[in-house]
């Protein structure tokens, strides 16, 4: 009986096998020649019985070239890197790097995103990476110099922390001040002497609000201070901005500075109050009690709904 089991199973093996690695039609579909060239040979050997629309199709060397010439569509470049993730096509590197330079923003990340997966070609000596540092520090247009930084912030690499962090606080673009500061947030990086820190009182609203964004998207931010220094800002934005990371961050130290900007006869942007208010309640000290409380009777309403949730976590 043993014997006789083993045989069946031995024969529905085989039937099974035949037909994977037949050419026979499933559910009424035709398969694909197994020397069609949007296959790659081991696929349709094994899968030659399913249709071609079913499978993925990788983006070949030559494909991926002709993207990087002319005008192609930011969907299209983005589709056909994204497919060539594991393309092995060392001679496109070059032309797939002039893509870091283009005025799309998406195409440059995916740009960088897929050169990143190439060790050998990018990152030795004389290569991409090289290429890239050098237009960060001696690049003639503030939007190369700028591309630079981003692509040094996508390229994930510890190495670039101390160039980008060095461009946040002294590049005379803020442009690229702006770029490198969402460097460092990709690197997950304060930079070597804090200098996220420094930027948060570059002269120019954008980078503050750049560096405000980054503080509280890195693992270690270690200058508090120099965010609640922000809560006084000639900028409304940057202040709105500040109240809502020291809210983040649950900032006790904040607690003062908070309170005092949920004060309409200190604040007049109702916008502005209406973080502060946020963050205290999301800090949850007790002392601001009295001014949450009388945030709810503020003359805007948003105001007023924000301090009411506000007053159930003190």
């Amino acid at each position: 009986m043993r014997t006789s089991t083993k045989s069946l199973k031995s024969v529905a093996l085989t039937l099974v096998a035949g037909l994977l690695f037949s050419g026979a039609s499933v559910a009424g579909t035709t398969a694909p020649p197994a020397n069609d060239p949007n296959l790659t040979v081991g696929r349709a050997a094994v899968y030659q019985q399913l249709p071609a629309s079913s499978l993925e199709q990788l983006s070949t060397p030559d494909r991926i070239v002709s993207i990087t010439q002319g005008s192609t569509a930011p969907t299209e470049i983005w589709r056909v890197l994204e497919h060539g993730e594991k393309v092995e096509c060392l001679d496109c590197i070059p032309d797939v790097a002039k893509l870091l330079y283009d005025g799309n923003a998406k195409t440059r990340e995916i740009s960088a995103w897929w050169l990143r997966r190439r060790i050998f070609g990018v990152f030795g000596a004389g290569e991409v990476y090289s290429q890239v540092l050098s237009t960060l520090t001696t690049g003639t247009t503030d939007a190369a110099r700028s591309y630079a930084a981003e692509a040094l912030g996508e390229f994930l690499v510890r190495d670039g922390i101390a160039p980008v962090a060095k461009a946040a606080v002294s590049d005379t673009s803020s442009m690229v001040r702006r770029s490198a500061v969402r460097a460092l947030e990709r690197l997950n990086n304060e930079g070597p002497a804090a200098e996220l820190a420094t930027a948060l009182a570059d002269q120019e609203p954008e980078v503050r609000l750049a560096a405000l964004h980054a503080t509280v998207s890195i693992n270690v931010f270690s200058r508090l201070d120099a965010i609640v220094a922000r809560l006084s800002d000639d900028s409304p934005d940057v202040r709105r901005r500040a109240a809502e990371a020291l809210g983040t961050m649950r900032a006790t130290d904040a607690v003062v500075g908070l309170i005092g900007l949920a004060d309409p006869a200190q604040e007049s942007d109702p916008r502005v109050r209406t973080a502060a208010i946020g963050a205290l309640g999301r800090i949850g000290d007790s002392s601001a009690h009295d001014a949450v409380q009388a945030a709810t009777g503020d003359s805007d309403p948003l105001v007023q709904s924000v301090a009411q949730i506000a007053l159930r976590r003190l």
